[in-house]
């Protein structure tokens, strides 16, 4: 149950596999006609799964999403029904903390600013690097230690820096230092933001927060535009660097400041699963059919209690 486009990226290179596991009875963009199934394989593009749409099927029980968060589509009812929900957001974080670590140590070399400078005056200095360019010994504060939040402390863990983290529900996380909110932006030389969106995070990055990174500092963000204050970026990014692979809206108006400041890049939503990183996401489902085939349990199940907060 998902759009074309989505099963021809995830499911194309495993439907052979698929269709070893279990009676596949095919891909469908919506729930008009779709037969009575004991399990759906969702993707982007999946409607809703209503209390209407359940009457229909009384025999499903359970649901695997080759994506990562289910809370625009697996509905109430189906946490009502008892139904069991497994979710590929493990798999897709993956992607998604690599091109966060990429980043950190692009930005910490100054390479896209460099590289244009370079480009523009076709000279080179080494000796003459001021000593605030390159990665040893610096600061990244990882805000949120969700489930890619973690990946990219686990990720950082090699190189030689020293990682903060901060995160109201959780005080203790392997490889990092917990800190307070504030104190995260205050001393990081790296904010790299991974808080899923929530009526409590929206606007979390604010005005006030981005005032406390110093001069120079890196904020990266690759969970939901509208965690950031765009506007107090844009005051700021003439003192401050950004790397946004999100915006609020995607796509930014032509006319946004934010597309036209040196100090920032942004990247059309490109961290998490493209490409060949779409058949981690098929393979990830088959592995989940095949064990709710055997009776056994979900590898990644998605409890109700957390729904909201799997980006």
């Amino acid at each position: 149950m998902m759009s074309a486009e989505a099963a021809e990226a995830v499911l194309t290179p495993v439907l052979h596999d698929l269709q070893a596991v279990c009676d596949f009875a095919g891909v469908r963009p919506d729930f008009a006609e779709v037969p009575d199934v004991d399990l759906l394989v969702t993707g982007w593009g999946c409607p809703p799964i209503t209390a209407e749409v359940l009457a229909r099927l009384p025999r499903l029980k359970a649901i695997v999403h080759t994506a990562g968060s289910v809370k625009g589509f697996v509905t109430d009812a189906c946490w009502e029904r008892g139904i069991a929900v497994s979710s590929a957001a493990q798999a897709n974080a993956l992607p998604v903390a690599e091109y966060t670590v990429a980043m950190i140590l692009l930005s910490g070399k100054r390479v896209l600013e460099r590289a244009r400078d370079y480009r523009e005056t076709k000279r080179m200095s080494v000796y003459g690097v001021p000593a605030s360019v390159g990665n040893f010994g610096a600061t990244v504060g990882i805000l949120s230690a969700s489930m890619i939040g973690r990946r990219v402390i686990e990720l950082l863990e090699p190189y030689d820096f020293h990682v903060l983290v901060h995160d109201p529900f959780v005080t203790e996380v392997d490889g990092a230092e917990s800190v307070s909110l504030t104190e995260l932006f205050e001393r990081s030389d790296v904010v790299s933001v991974h808080t899923p969106l929530l009526p409590e995070t929206t606007g979390l990055v604010s005005r006030e927060l981005l005032g406390l990174l110093r001069d120079d500092a890196v904020l990266i963000n690759t969970a939901r535009g509208a965690v950031l204050d765009q506007d107090a970026l844009v005051a700021e990014a003439g003192r401050i660097r950004a790397v946004l692979d999100v915006t609020d809206p995607e796509v930014l108006p032509a006319d946004h400041p934010l597309w036209h400041h040196d100090n920032v890049l942004i990247t059309p939503h490109l961290a998490g699963s493209q490409g060949n990183e779409w058949g981690r996401l098929g393979r990830h489902a088959v592995d989940e059919v095949r064990r709710r085939v055997a009776g056994m349990p979900f590898a990644t199940p998605v409890p109700a209690e957390r729904r909201e907060r799997i980006a």
